[in-house]
């Protein structure tokens, strides 16, 4: 019999149910019932393209003896991690203070006022590696409860008081100037796998925000080092495992050093991010035509794979299909034989990297693209028949939650690369995204975190929902010139600013000061998976500042985060990544280039190559001199009737140039 979760919006709620416990949805009746029993509450917090959740769901929770134990002794609380990453933020914190970690599937022991007193992540059924089993757990909480109970919450207010203090503690305000950014760059050199690319060893997550810092840098400092750990690390990534070489898009990331072997599940954060990083370094001048490739599969993957029938993006694809990792992507020799024939299929497994021996499990291979195929046609003709034949094959589940951080991610990367790359088909997707959240995510006025089907959640949205869609707009107002959106992206970012400030100069939480009340607002300042929402927040800031008229107030909000977090960007430089990258943009100005004339070849020839050429971080207008809506396009007159780039850095700017020639030199010019 289904249990409380069964109207539940997110698909990772739905995936449990139909489990024997008794699970509540965050909320509080979960509590009142709790307090009325007096016995602890269960969290168990994940999402739904989680293995090791899906494994422990399983192995526990489908379990009927473990679920009369749940039942008889706690209240059991499920939340998605991505629907509420507020609370899981909070308790992701209370995780890693007491054991040093943290992951998921998420599993804490509260108090019926919410005050955590233990946590872990996954717990087997039986004893191994010096885990306890998850029934043994259970009933060592039930005894601890009820024979020591005084001493167990005494013990999880003072747990609950320490994180308090430590989500409310700031960092000495350092400045992020030139000094830093480049130690920040010799910082991260000293950890570059110069063989394999990225950074530190197994697993490697793409490293997609640094990648973009490097590039920047490089294209500020003309940095020989950035460029070439950026340009190795994406080679490497774009040519193992990791990356899809059939139907493009990445995996989360991979289990070993060489990005062969992936953990299979593919987020919409991750392939947006990565196809900014890869679309930027296909302008770069001399640029190997494996980026522009991976950028075109990988925008290609999220309009194929992701796009939700409402227009906007599914937030994953798990990581096993019927419960078995890797099992529709990995291949055997004689599987490419049986589909390929004799010949083809033996020069496939050559190209593929797929051996006897295997490189993955079962004597099965991931698909690896070494080098490039001495018969690009060949390879063509055979990709598309491997991919026919594995779409025959069992299928990942798909999370089709539309998270608003997400597809504002997405939005972003396609109208930078579609106006950059000359592809204006991702530029109406992203607009079509946009539509959705504003429409249907914005409700009275608020952003709410997500929605499914086209029903939105009632999830509060957070800070990253507010500040990666305000910068999502300016980006969409860039490629198409439509005021709505600069106008969309100003309401959002005055709305962040007057919700989500704390005290301190440049502080911002990740909750609204109205949001429902934890045990403390949540804080987090690194960059971690995606931008952090006060990194996304400041680079919103940043654009906004040089796209409108009164922008000073925005330049100064901007200026005082990143003064605030000058310590970690300089120190830990891994974990700050957007900060950096937002840095490199302040640095430069931010450059502006503002097209003047009338819709016709002169004014798209001049705007088409400030896309194409302009370094990351640049803000790029075009539209008729003095356009309603638009600030930079104002008192910027044709030059002798023909249309002209208006160049400028911060608040000085260059004279008018008439020609892509004299556009090339204005913007080659370093700081």
């Amino acid at each position: 019999m289904p249990n409380r979760l069964s109207h539940a919006t997110s698909p990772y709620l739905q995936q449990h149910a139909d489990n024997p416990i008794d699970w509540y949805p965050w909320g509080s009746e979960a509590f009142d019932e709790a307090a009325r029993r007096d016995v602890p509450i269960l969290l168990s917090v994940g999402y739904a393209a989680c293995h090791w959740c899906h494994v422990m769901a399983h192995e526990s929770f489908e379990d009927a003896e473990t679920a009369a134990q749940v039942n008889a002794g706690f209240v059991a609380i499920k939340v998605d991690r991505e629907e509420r990453p507020d609370i899981d933020a909070v308790y992701m914190a209370a995780t890693q203070a007491m054991t040093g970690q943290g992951g998921w599937p998420m599993t804490c022991f509260l108090t019926p006022v919410g005050e955590p007193f233990h946590c872990g992540t996954y717990y087997p059924p039986t004893p191994r590696q010096g885990m306890p089993a998850f029934r043994q757990l259970l009933t060592a909480v039930t005894t601890a409860w009820t024979e020591d109970g005084d001493r167990v919450r005494t013990s999880a207010g003072q747990i609950a008081a320490q994180l308090a203090d430590g989500a409310a503690a700031a960092l000495p305000p350092a400045p992020v100037d030139a000094g830093t950014l480049d130690d920040a760059a010799a910082t991260l050199g000293t950890g570059f796998d110069a063989t394999h690319g990225g950074f530190g060893g197994a697993p490697k997550f793409p490293p997609s925000m640094a990648l973009e810092f490097l590039v920047r840098h490089h294209e500020r400092t003309g940095s020989v080092d950035a460029l070439a750990q950026a340009s190795v690390t994406a080679e490497r990534m774009a040519r193992g495992g990791l990356y899809d070489q059939l139907a493009g898009g990445f995996a989360r990331y991979s289990v070993d050093a060489r990005w062969v072997v992936p953990h299979f599940e593919k987020m919409l954060y991750d392939n947006a991010l990565l196809l900014r990083v890869y679309a930027h370094l296909a302008r770069l001048p001399d640029a190997d035509p494996l980026f522009g490739r991976v950028a075109a599969e990988t925008a290609g993957f999220l309009l194929a794979d992701l796009r939700t029938p409402e227009g906007g993006f599914a937030a994953a694809l798990d990581a096993d299909t019927d419960g078995v990792e890797g099992l529709t992507y990995a291949w055997t020799p004689v599987q490419l034989r049986e589909v390929l024939g004799d010949d083809d299929g033996v020069w496939a497994a050559d190209l593929l990297a797929v051996t006897d021996s295997g490189t993955f499990e079962h004597g099965s291979s991931t698909l690896q693209l070494p080098a490039d195929p001495d018969d690009p046609a060949r390879w063509a003709r055979l990709r598309t028949v491997l991919l026919a034949a594995r779409s025959e094959r069992p299928q990942p589940a798909r999370d089709d939650k539309v998270v608003t951080a997400w597809n504002g991610m997405a939005i972003q990367a396609l109208a930078e690369a579609g106006a950059a790359l000359g592809h204006p088909e991702w530029i109406d997707a992203a607009a079509e995204a946009a539509e959705l959240l504003l429409s249907r995510h914005v409700v009275d006025g608020r952003v709410r975190r997500s929605s499914r089907a086209g029903a939105v959640g009632a999830a509060a949205g957070v800070l990253e929902d507010h500040a990666v869609l305000a910068d999502a707009l300016l980006a969409l107002h860039q490629a198409t010139g439509a005021p709505r959106w600069l106008d969309a992206a100003t309401g959002l970012l005055d709305l962040a600013l007057q919700r989500f400030s704390g005290e301190e100069p440049g502080a911002f939480f990740d909750t609204a000061d109205d949001a429902e009340e934890l045990l403390h607002r949540p804080r987090e300042l690194t960059d971690n998976a995606s931008p952090c929402g006060s990194s996304a927040l400041t680079s919103a800031l940043v654009t906004a500042s040089v796209l409108v008229a009164d922008g000073g107030r925005y330049r100064d909000a901007a200026e005082a985060a990143l003064r605030s977090v000058g310590t970690l960007a300089s120190k830990h430089p891994r974990f700050a990544g957007h900060w950096l990258t937002v840095a490199e943009a302040v640095a430069r100005g931010p450059l502006q280039v503002a097209v003047a004339g009338p819709d016709d070849p002169g004014r798209a020839a001049l705007v088409a190559h400030a896309r194409r050429i302009a370094a990351g971080g640049t803000v790029v207008v075009a539209g008729e001199p003095d356009a309603a809506g638009v600030p930079l396009l104002a008192d910027r007159p044709l030059v002798d009737g023909a249309a002209a780039a208006y160049v400028c850095r911060g608040f000085v700017c260059d004279r008018p140039v008439t020609t892509t020639a004299e556009l090339t030199a204005a913007l080659l010019l370093r700081p």
